[in-house]
C-alpha cells in the first residue's frame, strides 16, 4: 500500500464534525483548556493545536455563561 493511501484526510481538511449541546460544549471547552494548561513548555505543537481548536469555539465569557445544571428533557 502506498504511503499516500494511508493518509486519506489532508492536514488542512475537515476530519470530523460534531454537534454538541450547550452543556457538552462547556465540558469540551473546559477539558481542552485544562489540557492546554497542563502541557509543559516543550509541547509547543500540542499547544498550537489546542489553541486552534479553542479558537473555533465560543469565547470564555460565552462558555462560562452556560448553566449546565439546566438540562432539557
Amino acid at each position: 500500500m502506498a504511503d499516500d493511501e494511508l493518509h486519506l484526510i489532508g492536514p488542512d481538511e475537515i476530519a470530523y464534525r460534531l454537534d454538541l449541546t450547550p452543556a457538552q460544549l462547556k465540558i469540551t471547552w473546559t477539558a481542552l483548556k485544562s489540557l492546554l494548561d497542563d502541557f509543559g513548555h516543550d509541547e509547543r505543537d500540542v499547544h498550537e493545536i489546542l489553541r486552534q481548536v479553542l479558537d473555533k469555539l465560543p469565547d470564555e465569557h460565552a462558555i462560562r455563561s452556560i448553566d449546565i445544571s439546566r438540562r432539557g428533557s
